[in-house]
């Protein structure tokens, strides 16, 4: 049972220290604590854990522009980052986790400035029926945290530049360019700020909560920039391809990649849009040391529970 609410504001805009920060707020959090963490970052594309860096951003482009490219622990999709988007992280014990009621504070905060908001499919919130939040979500170790953004002024041009998601995941949402379906808040609120709006989330997570809320000193957690700054962590491991295919389906996109010898799979590599962190893992787990056929794959997948069916249609397809 929570019983204890704190709030930790970042106070830089370095992506790597504040992901650091975050981690290492959900490795020290104790029982009954739920923290807010509010954060920003500055001219950065974070992607989910299980995504392919080149696929889903222009990082050329935003590395020759002075932005930064950076991973987080949680699954879901890439967004972009600048000092006119407003982060925030739940933290607490799986037991009290509660999507609802963390949903709860931010449209708490929206509608105390007089902005109409909705829910919207499995991780957006939305505004005038355009998104200006999205969601994600990690569980570890009997802990868990619930992150996202709040767009209230960012750089739109920018988000189009950098961000490339596939042409699958929008043509599944109906809609023609990224910049289409978000919107910024001050549209609706003309000159809110980002700080405006961290004052509101923290009155409205006490209100929410019925608890009173106390400001806590962020723990250090330079030891840990290292890992999010690293290119091993940013970009992963690039396999010599024998076989690549993608397909989206409603839950997210996958794409697997698999370096056959002597007729099986030496490697897999899977990278996915799907909120489920533990499911690129998983996949690659299941795929590597199978018989390179058409049936030894699609039974690897069986062990894959409600994404085994999608699987076994999307190799199925596969020309081997």
């Amino acid at each position: 049972m929570i019983t204890k609410l704190y709030c930790v504001r970042g106070t830089g805009s370095d992506p790597y220290a504040n992901l650091a920060l975050e981690e290492r707020l959900l490795d020290t959090l104790e029982p009954g604590q739920c923290i807010l963490y509010l954060w920003q970052n500055e001219n950065t594309v974070v992607i989910g854990r299980n995504q392919n860096a080149w696929k889903e951003c222009r990082t050329a482009l935003l590395c020759e522009e002075g932005g930064r490219l950076a991973r987080r622990l949680s699954g879901g999709g890439a967004v972009f980052h600048d000092l006119g988007n407003l982060n925030f992280t739940f933290l607490m014990a799986e037991e009290d986790y509660d999507l609802d009621r963390q949903l709860a504070v931010i449209e708490t905060a929206c509608r105390s400035l007089g902005i109409p908001v909705a829910r919207s499919g499995r991780n957006d919130v939305l505004a005038d029926g355009r998104k200006f939040s999205g969601n994600a979500f990690y569980h570890h170790r009997g802990r868990a945290y619930h992150h996202g953004t709040l767009m209230v002024a960012v750089d739109g041009d920018k988000l189009g530049r950098y961000l490339s998601p596939s042409k699958a995941k929008l043509q599944a949402k109906g809609v023609d360019s990224v910049r289409s379906r978000v919107v910024n808040l001050s549209e609706f609120c003309p000159g809110l700020t980002c700080r405006e709006l961290a004052d509101r989330l923290e009155g409205a997570f006490g209100l929410t909560y019925g608890l009173a809320v106390e400001r806590m000193e962020a723990p250090d957690a330079a030891d840990l920039r290292a890992k999010y700054a690293s290119d091993e962590w940013l970009y992963g491991p690039r396999l010599p391809l024998s076989l690549e295919c993608e397909q989206r389906f409603d839950w997210g996109e996958v794409q697997i990649q698999l370096q056959v010898e002597s007729g099986a799979v030496a490697a897999a590599k899977v990278y996915s849009d799907a909120m489920d962190a533990d499911f690129a893992p998983a996949l690659e787990r299941a795929l590597t040391g199978s018989v390179f056929s058409r049936a030894a794959l699609c039974a690897r997948v069986e062990e894959l529970g409600q994404y085994a069916p999608d699987l076994r249609s999307m190799l199925g397809q596969l020309d081997i």
